[in-house]
């Protein structure tokens, strides 16, 4: 498996196909790694490898997955998109086109605040938002599975610091994206197309806010996953939508 290397950061990826430059990143919370594919909802590095060249990793510390580094504590969202955005520089692509799953959402709108001129086109498969119903689903789910793992197999870190982590990802914004005020989705020019899901940690409405307040935004309908036709012609909505905007490029 190739890495990237950046300082203390170790990055694993992996790339298939040929064509306009698609990071592609597994769903999986806090444990998006590249070993969570086949059981995807949406299996991107298989149906898409013939239209694009698709590149996926292990996200930084994801349980289960190789790419390691130190816990961006004061800027858990920005760290993230360092890691993305290095392994495109380190690969030599300047734009690209992007389908984040669940975390990934998230993701999506911190690469679209940093640098949208580079992301040609971002696809939200089922994202991560934040659910007033009940506001520290994603915040339990670190603290209770992601984190004793992570401190099992990582000496160097604390309780202290999973906690002060975990709540600057889902606490300092307990609102929409968890990664972004609406303003910058309010404001960015980026088209999505977002594909909706209904359930504590992916609510519908933040699917349905992203849609409503990008102003080049196009929604699915939901529910998409069945019966199989439908799912299949969701499939290819999100080959057509990818295929326009790089085209274009």
């Amino acid at each position: 498996m190739p890495v990237y290397e950046k300082g203390d950061v170790r990055i694993s990826y992996e790339e298939v196909g040929t064509g306009f430059p698609l990071l592609v990143i597994p769903g999986g919370g806090l444990n998006s790694r590249m070993s969570n594919w086949p059981s995807a909802v949406i299996n991107a590095m298989d149906e898409f490898k013939d239209d694009f060249r698709c590149i996926t990793m292990d996200q930084r510390n994801a349980n289960g997955g190789e790419s390691t580094g130190p816990l961006a504590v004061d800027d858990p969202w920005g760290g993230f998109a360092d890691d993305q955005l290095g392994l495109m520089d380190h690969l030599g692509i300047r734009e690209f086109a992007f389908m984040g799953y669940c975390i990934g959402g998230c993701f999506a709108g911190k690469l679209i605040e940093r640098a949208p001129e580079r992301v040609v086109a971002a696809v939200f498969c089922q994202t991560v938002g934040h659910w007033p119903d009940d506001p520290d689903v994603m915040y339990r789910s670190g603290r209770d599975t992601w984190g004793p793992e992570l401190l099992g197999r990582r000496p160097d870190l604390d309780q202290d610091a999973v906690d002060a982590y975990l709540h600057n990802l889902y606490r300092v914004n307990p609102d929409f994206l968890y990664s972004v005020p609406r303003d910058v989705i309010r404001t960015c020019a980026t088209p999505i197309l977002v594909l909706p899901d209904d359930i504590p940690a992916h609510p519908l409405q933040t699917s349905i806010d992203v849609a409503s307040l990008a102003p080049n935004a196009e929604i699915t309908v939901f529910p998409w996953k069945s019966p199989p036709e439908l799912k299949e012609r969701t499939i290819d909505r999100v080959r057509a939508f990818i295929q326009t905007h790089c085209a274009v490029r």
